[in-house]
């Protein structure tokens, strides 16, 4: 008995098959992992045959393996310093998403208090920090406490942007019909501005995620303390100063790492809290 397929019925077989599956990823996720992985391998084997065909001494320019192994053999140092430079950006990054948050909900609560306020937030993240952190070091005694209000400084405002706009974006025809039912203001915040303001926020969040981090090193940098406080930053300082280029690059290496690790966390985050209902994180249904 033959069977004939319409065209709608053959178009959603080669979908289907097209579609299917390998070890939990599509043809097209394979892809966008092998890809970049294979640039990325390419790139090292041309570093490392550049480095040895030119004969570059190390203290100039380390080969990729040379890093490698530096990067096992000092893991006990460099781990530490990895420790308290992620202790003071996952603290800048909470309090900056907390205030970020509170402060664009008071926003728009209030068109007067953001006309007021919000060009000093603007103020705030236009100002360089390397130019204010040496101030900031002289006013707080605490280095680490320093060092947290640095890294907030750079990563306070996307999250206070991003959220302020994702509250006033909510739609002027829902927020009638709220009015219309006689919503007060918290019922018109929790089930229709804060729902709305939610992928805005996750944005904002993924973005000073990184910047968080950029801002705990330049903050470490600028302070230049040793000791308990000594983290990613004095290990490239005290490597440059020590000429010890191999322990440079496989701290810059960790710094990488740690800003690619948080960016796929802060993603796999949103991911996770709008796909059931947010077209941004829905797969499309055909």
């Amino acid at each position: 008995m033959s069977v004939v397929l319409s065209s709608n019925e053959a178009a959603t077989a080669v979908e289907e098959h097209s579609e299917r599956k390998v070890l939990g990823l599509t043809p097209d996720g394979w892809l966008r992992i092998l890809m970049p992985m294979l640039i990325g391998f390419l790139a090292l084997g041309a570093w490392e045959w550049a480095v040895r065909a030119k004969e570059i001494p190390s203290y100039i320019l380390p080969g990729p393996i040379e890093i490698g192994r530096t990067l096992l053999t000092d893991w006990g140092t460099l781990s530490g310093s990895l420790l308290i430079t992620l202790q003071i950006t996952f603290a800048a990054l909470t309090v900056a998403a907390v205030l970020g948050l509170a402060l664009a909900v008071l926003f728009a609560q209030s068109r007067i208090i953001e006309l007021s306020l919000f060009p000093y937030a603007v103020i705030l993240q236009v100002t360089p920090i390397v130019a204010i952190a040496p101030l900031i070091f002289i006013w707080v005694d605490d280095i680490r406490i320093a060092l947290l209000i640095c890294a907030w400084i750079v990563a306070f405002f996307p999250i206070l942007s991003n959220t302020t706009l994702g509250l006033n974006s909510a739609d002027h025809n829902l927020v009638d019909l709220f009015r219309l039912y006689r919503a007060n203001r918290w019922q018109v915040l929790r089930y229709l501005r804060l729902p709305t303001a939610m992928p805005y926020f996750l944005a904002g969040l993924r973005i000073s995620g990184g910047l968080a981090l950029i801002g705990a090193i330049v903050a470490e940098f600028v302070a230049g303390t040793g000791g308990r406080a000594s983290g990613l930053a004095y290990r490239i300082l005290e490597a440059g100063y020590q000429l010890k280029i191999p322990r440079m690059f496989a701290s810059l290496v960790l710094i990488s790492v740690t800003g690619i690790a948080i960016f796929l966390a802060l993603s796999l985050i949103s991911h996770l809290a709008l796909r059931h209902w947010h077209e941004s994180a829905m797969k499309e249904r055909k």
